[in-house]
């Protein structure tokens, strides 16, 4: 089976809920969930998992759920009934344009010889009968045939139960169930959780509740991929199944086994918490950052890893010992003066990342926009004005292809995740904007997060979906604003002070004395006092009453009050 290694996402987009949630399959990002569309390898499997986000706990606890065994076939099923139906319209179809011609032998006979006829019609209803029989005998061989391919099909389809099924049917209320945290709560939604416990380790994902084995896509070698198949297959255990992740490839039989026996014992550790547990309890927490970023990301194209923490340092060198021991000289202790942030740009990476412009090389720049239904990117040409170009639409490609690089790295910088709209610059030729799409393809291959994108449509747009497995960048690093209530907008000042007339109006009749006091913010009482002041003088000449403004600097911009005095 053809898992895909990383995660990524989403989806919200179109993930089974029922797969197994694990590394290098079809759910995952950096851990257990993701998938490629890119690949043209198919699971082999329904029960695939895929690399998402690693699960961040097991919590307890055991429902042996089994469904009933799948039932044979019976004689009523109306799939049977359908294809026996269709089976005698066939055969009814043949008999009957063979009647049909033996009919016409017969009547030609009568006519050439009326003494011929009676042993004519004999000889034709002799040899339609034959022919009915043997269609009925064909036809009872072939629903035959059909009904066992459909008995075969039966007995190999999975021991889940259906998703029709109704929950309540399946488990009761106060029943105790080991499900896994497969994705963290993103923005509304509440956390993901599964049955089908995965446990992601350095080179392979243990799947101990589904039967399957699966070999990340990213390993693309087809030797490799059927040399690990037949490791894989020699050290499977009886029950569970294993995902093999794409830094297995080129690794002896002595890693995989010794990485596959960590997670089995793992899990037995796991099942005897399960006994003693009460739930609501864990039973099992993912590694923490540091410790996952060492046995996920820790590849051959990775050079080393640098760390200002002491005692982070020697946690991640003893863990890096057991499983990459030759490169633990590869893991640095930072000991500069200035932040490692600053030493190494982090710091000017994430404050671009969380830019609403992105410049480009050539002097254009990028919009983004993120929003609660879509991520709007949009491309324009700035000061490039086409410099070394013969015409416009040769500035426009230019623009274009710089822009899908850079969006593509955005993307997986931000961990912009759901429905992109990019809207880049109008191009006139097809073989252009062919180009772009081309472009924009190949940079997406680099993102672990599943991703699919249409072609560009006559207006110049991509649509395009990006898994989405964790918050993203600016929502984790920013909190909606409490001024504007996180909108980005404030009424402006003269809508403000126009509003307040209106409510001096609606209540003058029910404020008491002969002055309307109005308390607002200083900025609104400045307009009041300034350009709307006529409108104020014909205020109190209107209602004959006193207005008297008072500035409030704590007030929001927004807020006013009018008591009487």
């Amino acid at each position: 089976d053809d898992e895909d290694d990383e995660d990524d996402g989403e989806d919200d987009l179109d993930e089974d809920d029922d797969e197994p949630d694990s590394e290098d399959g079809p759910d995952s990002e950096d851990g257990p969930d993701d998938a490629d569309p890119n690949s043209e390898d198919e699971p082999e499997s329904k029960d695939a998992s895929s690399e998402e986000e690693p699960p961040r706990a097991v919590t307890r606890a055991p429902v042996r759920r089994s469904s009933p065994p799948p039932a044979a076939k019976s004689e009523d099923d109306p799939e049977n009934d359908e294809e026996e139906e269709e089976e005698e319209e066939r055969a009814g179809g043949r008999r009957r344009r063979r009647r049909r011609r033996t009919g016409s032998g017969t009547a030609t006979a009568a006519t050439g010889a009326s003494e011929n006829k009676p042993k004519a019609e004999a000889r034709g209803g002799r040899s339609s009968s034959r022919r009915e029989r043997g269609g009925r005998d064909r036809n009872a061989s072939r629903g035959e045939r059909g009904g066992d391919r459909d008995r075969n099909a039966e007995r190999k389809k999975s021991s889940r139960v259906s998703r029709s099924v109704p929950i309540t049917d399946v488990v009761k209320e106060g029943d105790q169930v080991i499900v896994q945290i497969s994705k963290e709560p993103i923005g509304t939604k509440g956390a993901r959780v599964t049955s089908h416990v995965s446990l992601p380790g350095r080179y392979c994902v243990f799947l101990p509740t589904v039967d399957h084995i699966g070999i990340s896509k990213r390993i693309g070698s087809t030797s490799e991929r059927a040399r690990l198949r037949k490791v894989i297959d020699a050290m499977k255990p009886k029950t569970g199944g294993i995902i093999v992740r794409t830094v297995a490839a080129g690794l002896t039989k002595k890693s995989l086994k010794a990485d596959l026996g960590y997670l089995m014992r793992l899990w037995a550790d796991v099942s005897k918490r399960v006994e003693t547990a009460k739930a609501p309890s864990v039973l099992y927490t993912e590694l923490d950052l540091v410790l996952k970023t060492a046995r996920d990301l820790f590849t051959d194209e990775m050079d080393k890893i640098v760390i200002d923490d002491k005692d982070q340092y020697a946690r991640l060198v003893r863990f890096v010992e057991m499983f990459l021991p030759h490169r633990v000289k590869d893991i640095e202790l930072y000991q500069g003066d200035e932040p490692i942030f600053d030493a190494y740009g982090i710091e000017d990476e994430i404050a671009r990342a969380l830019s609403r412009k992105v410049p480009l090389p050539s002097g254009g720049y990028l919009i983004i926009d993120q929003a609660e239904a879509l991520t709007a990117i949009d491309v324009n040409t700035g000061r490039f004005v086409g410099k070394g170009s013969s015409n416009q639409e040769e500035t426009a490609l230019k623009t274009n292809l710089e822009a899908v690089e850079e969006i593509a790295y955005q993307l997986r910088f931000r961990n912009v995740g759901g429905l992109v709209v990019l809207d880049l610059i109008d191009m006139e030729d097809r073989s252009n904007r062919e180009k772009v799409y081309r472009a924009l393809d190949q940079a997406l291959k680099k993102d672990k997060a599943k991703t699919t994108i249409n072609r560009i449509s006559d207006l110049g747009l991509i649509e395009m979906t990006r898994k989405r497995t964790r918050e993203s960048l600016s929502r984790t690093m920013h909190e909606p604003c409490f001024y504007c209530d996180g909108t980005g907008h404030i009424q402006s000042r003269t809508t403000i002070a126009y509003e307040i007339l209106r409510q001096v109006r609606r209540e003058r009749g029910s404020l008491p004395g002969y002055s309307i006091v109005v308390n607002a913010h200083p900025a609104v009482i400045d307009m009041l006092q300034g350009e709307e002041r006529a409108a104020v003088k014909d205020a109190e000449a209107r209602y004959m009453r006193r207005i008297k403004l008072v500035p409030r600097k704590e007030y929001h911009i927004e807020q006013f009050d009018l008591p009487g005095e």
